[in-house]
């Protein structure tokens, strides 16, 4: 069954807003896997408006699934990631401003700079995951560079999905077929949510995990994070 990774964030953007620890981001990671989560997903930007440096040293510790660290690898987000050794790092192409994911690497052309960042996160025994847009060719290039996994981008069968589902697979059909072809991994997870994210599994059933946020926080204001977390691991269930 592909893994649910629940990505944070939101809850961290709630505490910011107020000042002090409520929520408690910490607290709120280990009710998730209490309830089921088969892992935590963090992604600190470096204006530090939702999830804090601090925070991701102190989860380390706390996470006893799998820890998944996602961004730019700049200096400082290297050095954090480093320093934590989550169980994967997910390469995410962002500004510094950018107010969410909206594309994947262009591993063709940064292949050079992907390379040796890969190879340095893997020598410490980090699993890396490649963000990229649902295109046979990065996908490809992801696997030259030496990712362990591409994350496909998302956001664009998530729009499609709302007025012609099978369009929506069909588009995603080459990219991920290109990473089973290659034995990558393959995660997924921008802008998956409660309706559309059974059709994306059952398609693509050798998905190893989806990394939800935004879509699965908002759920959790009306359902409640356990009903919420139960329901998601329920579209997950392929049988």
């Amino acid at each position: 069954m592909t893994r649910l990774s629940v990505n944070i964030n939101k809850v961290a953007t709630l505490r910011n807003a107020r000042g002090g620890n409520l929520p408690d981001v910490e607290h709120f990671a280990r009710c998730c896997e209490s309830l089921g989560a088969d892992g935590i997903t963090v992604h600190p930007r470096p204006d530090e408006r939702h999830i804090t440096r601090q925070d991701v040293i102190l989860l380390k510790d706390i996470v006893t699934s799998e820890f998944n660290i996602e961004g730019n690898p700049q200096s400082q987000f290297v050095q954090l990631v480093e320093q934590v050794r989550p169980t994967q790092v997910t390469l995410v192409p962002d500004g510094h401003d950018q107010l969410t994911s909206n594309h994947g690497w262009d591993t063709k052309t940064h292949l050079a700079f992907l390379q040796p960042v890969i190879a340095s996160f893997k020598s410490k025994g980090i699993r890396v995951s490649v963000f990229v847009d649902p295109d046979p060719e990065m996908v490809e290039y992801a696997q030259i560079a030496g990712a362990d996994r591409v994350e496909l981008y998302t956001g664009p069968y998530a729009e499609m999905f709302e007025h012609d589902p099978d369009k929506a697979l069909r588009s995603y059909r080459p990219a991920a077929e290109k990473a089973r072809q290659l034995a990558l991994g393959l995660n997924a997870g921008h802008d998956l949510n409660l309706h559309n994210l059974k059709p994306f599994v059952q398609a693509f059933p050798w998905i190893d995990e989806v990394s939800i946020g935004h879509a699965l926080i908002s759920d959790a204001l009306y359902l409640g994070i356990a009903e919420t977390i139960r329901q998601y691991k329920e579209q997950l269930q392929l049988s």
